[in-house]
């Protein structure tokens, strides 16, 4: 078994463990423990919320939930030799919902949740269309999931991190809060906002405490969007097998991540669209010296997936276009509203089969769809597909001459 360099105990919060992860990316914030190349590590993780949500039949949690302490990140991990212009090479060896628990009150003791966020608090892909706050919570059979909040559907998740990165230099954390800030001047009223500035309010930066934690309270970036460094990418394909290519750029490295899902569909689309879970995962670290400039990593890292998926061989794929229905109004090669609109289009042929529309759209962000950009080369209308297996339904989801059977889906999780 690997080593376990970081390790979480479910009953009590990220910021009362025995050494608390963090929730900022700040160069300053001091490693949890040092690794050198070459070793198998297990790094044990909290509920991206820090398990503000519950196993129940109200989204009233998911309405109220506290995001100014999120993520709640493993780490930092430095490697041994580990120095800005290098790649650190991970191998996720395995992961999964923590280990041997089953029936807990945090998310990944044999459950987690799938939200849709309110408008008001962050929203989602589809906010516009759906403002309120609603929640399904899904039961862990192995590999499967299945949900009583959305009946008639169960599937295999692929496994994956939601969130890893390195740490930032102070360099790279100036550029990203300056472009930030400029984005949000913009429009500083919008609800949603544009991005998250620094927060001082909920910082965890591991053991600092006083005006170090106030600096990076400060400065720190919110861990919200993906970046140079990595962090929150969401891609379901960054699992077991899979070899991920980061850039350094700090002395150490200080790997850390968390938002473990046990699935998500491609764009996890409710902003909370995958099934949520606290576990584990288990790397193989190593570095490619130099790497960097060698490989033209320079504002990303690359991956390499690995070969654990679900078998599914027949789909039913919906496509949208670069077009806002609503007003019929042409957008200039939009991927952005054509996905929009191939998940609504999506969601209106499932609310045929009996489902409502936010049980719907809580599907499409946790089961393994495949989205894929189609074309953005055939001016103006950009056009997106949204790929859906068909297997994972007890009923047969297919158009037919007879036409849907349409059938009682139970509900949701909704707000009071």
């Amino acid at each position: 078994m690997p080593d376990v360099v970081f390790t979480v105990d479910q009953a009590r919060s990220m910021r009362d463990q025995d050494v608390p992860g963090h929730n900022r990316w700040h160069p300053d914030i001091p490693p949890a423990v040092t690794v050198s190349p070459g070793s198998d590590i297990r790094v044990e993780c909290r509920e991206w919320t820090d398990a503000q949500i519950g196993n129940n039949d109200s989204a009233n949690d998911v309405r109220d939930v506290d995001l100014s302490g999120a993520h709640m990140l493993s780490g930092p991990i430095a490697i041994e030799g580990a120095e800005p212009g290098d790649l650190l090479v991970v191998d996720i060896l395995d992961l999964g919902p923590v280990p041997q628990q089953e029936g807990g009150p945090a998310p990944g003791q044999g459950w987690g949740y799938t939200g849709i966020f309110s408008k008001q608090n962050g929203g989602g892909f589809l906010t516009d269309q759906f403002p309120d706050a609603y929640k399904a919570i899904w039961d862990f059979h192995g590999q499967i999931a299945t949900s009583r909040h959305i009946p008639g559907v169960r599937y295999t998740g692929i496994t994956h991190p939601g969130l890893f990165g390195t740490a930032p230099s102070p360099e790279l954390l100036s550029r990203w809060n300056t472009r930030e800030r400029a984005l949000i001047a913009t429009d500083p009223d919008r609800v949603p906002p544009l991005a998250l500035p620094p927060l001082e309010d909920s910082v965890l930066a591991g053991t600092l405490s006083g005006e170090e934690l106030a600096a990076v309270g400060r400065d720190g970036a919110r861990t919200v969007p993906a970046r140079e460094n990595g962090g929150n990418h969401d891609i379901k394909n960054f699992t077991r097998g899979s070899r991920v290519f980061y850039p350094v750029h700090v002395p150490g490295a200080l790997l850390s991540g968390g938002d473990l899902h046990f699935s998500q569909g491609d764009g996890e689309i409710t902003f909370c669209g995958a099934i949520e879970m606290g576990g584990f995962i288990d790397f193989h670290v190593d570095l490619i010296k130099g790497g960097m400039a060698t490989y033209a990593v320079t504002t990303n890292p690359i991956f390499m997936p690995g070969n654990v998926e679900p078998r599914y061989s027949e789909f039913l794929s919906f496509i949208g276009i670069g077009v806002d229905h609503d007003s019929d109004t042409n957008l200039y090669n939009d991927a952005t509203q054509a996905y929009r609109n191939a998940c609504l289009n999506a969601i209106a042929y499932l609310e045929k089969f009996g489902y409502s529309g936010p049980q719907a759209y809580l599907l499409l962000g946790s089961a393994p769809i495949e989205g894929r950009v189609s074309g953005v080369v055939d001016i103006p209308n950009a056009c997106c597909s949204l790929y859906l297996p068909t297997a994972i339904f007890d009923f047969d989801v297919r158009p037919s001459a007879s036409g849907p059977v349409s059938a009682d889906r139970g509900s949701c999780a909704v707000s009071s």
